[in-house]
């Protein structure tokens, strides 16, 4: 059964020695879909190199990350805007709010966010989304954004159940990770009450690692960690959680669009 990653940096320096090797252990384990977030245009050649290497199992997002927006925000959305017609890209992402790296450029932040969030109309993309210590700000620019066509994934949830509504009241998803099996993450006490349909598995490796790999470099298939919790937390079979979460996952990006 087909499990998804929906949010993964296997591009990144972290897997330069060992890449082949962590798709191979994640495709033995089902794991048959990566979707790579960008961040800023340095990492663009390096994501479509891997692409081109995993055409069927790799999916790209395109977007400036709200914590690599400095002085050249423009010129980095100006990228944005240039590449998003010339290969296809299955999201905009990831895009948002970031408090917790500084606010020095935070006016810019929000200006960077919504120009990211019309693009997306105007693509009929979905919109994956950073959100640190922003989490007000965030949504009331998406309730203030809400049209017809608006949809996405909040990344790395790690707000309280009241946001978890509003953000399912945008006709978003929750993106599941890591955070699910800290002891402090604390998502887990309310989880059940979401529906398992409002969901969508990812690592962000190689960041925030599931237990019993918390502190170590994460990496998707690890992913099984956080479908075990999930099971636990929903008193479902492992495969009732996949099932679903992989469905999810299609609906959101419409993989089988892609003409890479």
């Amino acid at each position: 059964m087909e499990i998804v990653d929906t949010h993964t940096h296997l591009y990144l320096d972290q897997f330069d020695d060992d890449f082949d090797d962590v798709i191979r252990l994640s495709l033995e384990n089902n794991i048959s879909k990566f979707v790579f977030p960008s961040i800023s245009s340095k990492y663009y050649n390096k994501m479509i190199e891997c692409k081109r290497k995993y055409p069927k199992n790799i999916f790209l997002m395109l977007g400036l990350h709200p914590v690599y927006v400095d002085k050249n925000y423009i010129q980095e959305l100006d990228f944005v805007k240039r590449l998003i017609d010339i290969n296809e890209f299955v999201a905009v992402g990831e895009i948002g709010l970031d408090k917790h790296w500084g606010t020095e450029f935070y006016k810019q932040q929000i200006e960077t966010f919504e120009i990211q969030i019309d693009l997306a109309l105007q693509k009929n993309l979905p919109i994956i989304i950073h959100c640190r210590d922003a989490y007000e700000d965030v949504i009331n620019i998406l309730e203030k954004k809400k049209k017809k066509g608006l949809r996405g994934i909040f990344h790395c949830f790690t707000g309280t159940f009241e946001h978890a509504k509003r953000i399912i009241d945008l006709d978003f998803s929750l993106g599941i990770g890591g955070v699910v099996t800290f002891k402090n993450g604390k998502i887990d006490q309310f989880l059940h009450k979401v529906s398992l349909k409002n969901i969508v598995l990812e690592t962000d490796s190689p960041y925030l690692a599931p237990v019993p790999h918390r502190g170590k470099r994460n990496e998707s298939s690890y992913i099984t960690h956080i479908i075990e919790k999930l099971s636990e937390i929903y008193d479902l079979k492992s495969h009732k959680i996949i099932e679903q979460t992989s469905l999810n996952s299609h609906k959101i990006f419409n993989f089988e669009s892609q003409n890479f």
